[in-house]
């Protein structure tokens, strides 16, 4: 394995958690232990799950892969809950969410390329209305 400095998903994970900390430090003071804190933690976590799972067999790798991108959702909500709280502006919120887009849709690609755990392959996931899904998740 590459070290993680040279994975793309990385560099891309950096750079937006780099500038969430920037986009966070106009937030308001009485959100430095609630909005701003959650942003910048779950920002980080995509980070750090790559590099943890970088440093592990594939099977382990994929699911620190998984972690990552549910940590991207969680980013996603956080920006449009600050943008709507009044925290961020449109512009700051579309630019970030933008490049979370992009960060999200290489992790998906890149957990291809890496070996999931046996038995995650083709499992089957209810729907909204609780029927199955045909097809299943990895």
């Amino acid at each position: 394995m590459r070290p993680f400095e040279e994975l793309r998903p990385w560099q891309a994970a950096h750079a937006l958690t780099l500038a969430i900390y920037r986009a966070t430090a106009s937030l308001p003071t009485h959100e430095n232990y609630g909005l701003t804190s959650q942003l910048r933690r779950a920002a980080t976590s995509i980070g750090s799950n790559i590099v943890e799972g970088s440093a592990r067999g594939d099977a382990e790798f994929h699911q620190f892969l998984r972690i990552s991108l549910g940590s991207a959702a969680e980013v996603e909500y956080q920006l449009l809950l600050a943008r709507d709280l009044g925290y961020l502006d449109a512009e700051t919120q579309g630019a970030l969410a933008n490049d979370l887009g992009s960060l999200k849709r290489m992790l998906v690609t890149f957990m291809k390329t890496v070996r999931a755990p046996v038995g995650t392959q083709r499992r089957q996931r209810p729907t909204a209305n609780g029927q199955l899904q045909a097809g299943g998740i990895q």
